[in-house]
């Protein structure tokens, strides 16, 4: 008998011995304030991520980085394993700084969130011979070219102001002559101004502003699975009626809005609440043709860098094996695999 508990003693003492060597791996991921982006803030209070990362054995670090360039950066110098950016950012910091980065999650698109608005005029006819304040080589930027282009327009005519983000609304608010590009929630307050017209949003590009939670490629399976079953899980919570007024409540006063603002900011958010919509868009041609527009845009206004003699200096992957650019450097990829997967069930 003796013997028996001293074997039952020394197998115990085996096993925590190797489940203190089974520790988890831990996983940072960055994000930073955006309404397409804060259900990973309420993914992470609720528990959704803890409960994803345990089904696979890891750990899921989520941290908001309040400098959305600084969190791309951070990313690139491999310092998170994951970040939530744009389509035109995932190219032109981590693709082109030669960081190999997956796009896991295509959460949504912008479908109003992001604007032209001026007080000198009701068209963008109106624009010529003025100043125009935005955050230059930003998705404003791109915002305004692509508008331009669909009127025959070109930025020559009239005078780009770049302009702090934190700053825009305000001068917006105090200048009788201002005209403006940006986005929510500093849109939707500065069109309240007396005499302010938005001119052009992106409802008339829709499907080309992307809002992504992009990976380094190596990254395991485990982490790509557990970040696209916690989101998808929170988009149920979001059209939950039971769940959805907490779940909205909590990133309002986490995002500084009131709960009827952020409703507003979601009307102008094209999510994809569910994954096979999320996979179907992601396998769409029309993906193709949007990442064409935003890489020679990107070329033309030196986002590439001096190395670059063409916009086919990086490659662009799509879940068909296709790619845009060259196929010896490829360094962004659209991976449709796993948000297959969460419409598939198999997660």
């Amino acid at each position: 008998m003796k013997k028996l508990i001293i074997a039952v003693i020394l197998l115990s003492m085996v096993f925590l011995s190797l489940s203190c060597g089974q520790q988890k791996k831990e996983y940072r991921i960055a994000w930073s304030h955006y309404t397409g982006w804060e259900p990973w803030e309420y993914a992470d209070h609720a528990g959704i991520l803890k409960k994803w990362g345990d089904k696979y054995n890891i750990t899921i670090k989520l941290e908001r980085i309040n400098d959305y360039i600084e969190s791309i950066n951070l990313f690139t110098a491999g310092k998170f394993q994951g970040c939530a950016m744009t389509n035109m950012d995932a190219l032109t910091i981590p693709a082109v700084g030669g960081i190999d980065s997956s796009v896991i999650i295509v959460g949504d698109y912008s479908n109003g969130n992001d604007g032209i608005i001026t007080r000198v005029g009701k068209s963008l006819k109106d624009l010529k011979g003025k100043k125009v304040m935005l955050v230059q080589l930003s998705v404003s930027h791109y915002l305004l070219s692509r508008a331009l282009d669909m009127n025959s327009m070109q930025e020559k005519e009239m005078t780009l102001i770049n302009t702090s983000d934190a700053e825009i609304g305000a001068i917006f608010k105090t200048q009788k002559d201002a005209a403006a590009v940006t986005w929510n929630p500093i849109l939707m307050n500065a069109v309240k101004t007396p005499g302010a017209s938005m001119i052009f949003d992106s409802s008339k590009i829709p499907g080309e502003i992307l809002d992504l939670m992009v990976v380094h490629s190596k990254a395991p399976d485990e982490l790509k699975k557990a970040l696209t079953g916690a989101w998808f899980e929170t988009m149920q919570a979001l059209e939950d009626k039971e769940k959805m007024k907490a779940a909205v409540e909590y990133m309002a006063a986490n995002s500084g809005a009131t709960y009827d603002e952020f409703i507003a900011q979601l009307k102008t958010t094209a999510m994809f609440y569910k994954a096979a919509d999320a996979a179907k868009f992601t396998k769409d041609d029309k993906l193709k043709k949007t990442m064409d527009y935003v890489r020679k845009f990107s070329f033309d206004k030196g986002l590439f860098g001096k190395a670059a003699a063409s916009a086919d200096y990086v490659g662009i992957e799509f879940p068909d094996g296709t790619v845009l650019g060259d196929k010896k450097n490829v360094k962004l990829r659209f991976d449709d695999k796993y948000i297959q997967m969460a419409a598939d069930g198999k997660l």
